[in-house]
């Protein structure tokens, strides 16, 4: 098979990227992606690898402002030339998928989201970004209705969806009317290790944003003043955070992969108060033998097993958090680090090759079978 992928963007390293590593390694292939910044590739897998952009890496202030040329990512995405090869793997949370293939092509997405700011964040994404009202309000509704539109159609262009969640494949189901297959991601989970020996406090890691609700966290915490609390990462929510951190909040920023691993693997507990597709650190916490206590809604209800490996809190409200740290701290002992670990394992990197590669193949050759017996 000669093999295309094609991902939204390389600009920034997410749970997306970490797929498209595991993708490249299976089916090592030209990279097709709207805007790729080099300086963020030297170190990763990505270097020194073949990646060709769109035009949209020509615009002004495309590594960092890529998000403003929203109205052309469609555009964009259509004009790779993927004439030549028999398989496209399109790894998709945006635009990805609308790649432009003929009848002779197997296209197989990997689908992280369908567009999370045109569909689900809609509302929460222009009142966050104050696009309610005014001319540039209009311009925003207007291009994402456009873009709604043109989600719509190019959804029919993929002829196999795999979901990261089942989840996620409501939402394909819902939104486009089609079937998914579920693998759930890649997590290298080897990389982090069992540690039995838990310290006195708590931790959540995250990027600061305010569909995040870390700040729910925060303010629970100042009704918790004996409890310490954790907060590593960076974001558009720094500010307003660290106004409402008290004394017995200490928030470290971003911090490399080194540090996080070694508070994953040393903390009570982690929180989190996100809606998330799949959720990646909450699998990196347990990996560490570390409990998590999580909103009970999104893909973290397929990854953590209430009761044995963390509790769920029904409200995404700074009540429901306290509820359910009081009610950690009387479960604890239910809690064992050995079984969160060995929980987490199921989720390998190797499972997902092997899952992934399985189904990939399979349906590649029944396609090659078919077009072969047209041609006869």
């Amino acid at each position: 098979m000669k093999v295309a992928l094609v991902h939204d963007w390389l600009v920034k390293f997410g749970g997306s990227e970490k797929v498209l590593e595991t993708l490249l390694n299976l089916y090592p292939s030209k990279i097709h992606t709207l805007v790729a910044d080099q300086k963020k590739l030297v170190g990763s897998r990505f270097q020194g690898e073949e990646i060709e952009t769109s035009f949209i890496q020509k615009l002004p202030w495309s590594k960092s402002k890529y998000p403003l040329y929203l109205p052309l990512f469609p555009l964009a995405i259509e004009q790779f030339d993927l004439s030549e090869y028999e398989l496209i793997i399109s790894s998709s949370h945006s635009v990805a998928k609308g790649a432009l293939t003929h009848s002779e092509q197997l296209h197989i997405c990997y689908c992280h989201t369908p567009i999370r700011y045109a569909w689900d964040f809609y509302h929460p994404s222009l009142r966050a970004a104050k696009l309610k009202r005014g001319i540039r309000g209009v311009l925003a509704k207007l291009s994402l209705h456009y873009l709604r539109m043109w989600d719509l159609q190019s959804s029919h262009r993929v002829d196999l969806y795999v979901a990261n969640s089942h989840y996620v494949k409501r939402r394909i189901q819902k939104l486009y009317k089609r079937n998914a297959s579920v693998i759930y991601p890649p997590v290298n989970v080897e990389k982090f290790e069992l540690c039995e020996r838990k310290e006195d406090f708590y931790l959540t890691a995250s990027r600061l944003v305010p569909y995040k609700k870390v700040d729910l966290i925060v303010e629970a915490f100042q009704m918790l003043p004996r409890r310490k609390l954790v907060v590593i990462g960076e974001g558009s929510e720094m500010k307003r955070i660290k106004q409402k951190a008290g004394k017995n909040v200490e928030i470290l920023g971003y911090q490399d992969d080194k540090v996080l691993k070694e508070m994953l693997q040393k903390a009570k507990a982690f929180l989190f108060a996100a809606v998330e597709d799949f959720g990646i650190l909450p699998l990196e916490a347990q990996s560490c033998g570390t409990p998590v206590i999580a909103f009970g809604k999104g893909g973290v209800l397929e990854t953590v097993i209430e009761g044995k490996t963390g509790l769920f809190y029904r409200d995404q409200s700074i009540g429901s958090i306290l509820e359910s740290v009081k009610k950690f701290e009387k479960e604890q002992s239910l809690f064992i680090p050995e079984k969160i670990h060995a929980h987490a394992r199921t989720f390998s990197t190797s499972r997902f090759e092997k899952e992934f590669k399985t189904f990939v193949e399979g349906k590649y050759q029944k396609f090659a079978s078919l077009n072969n017996h047209l041609h006869l």
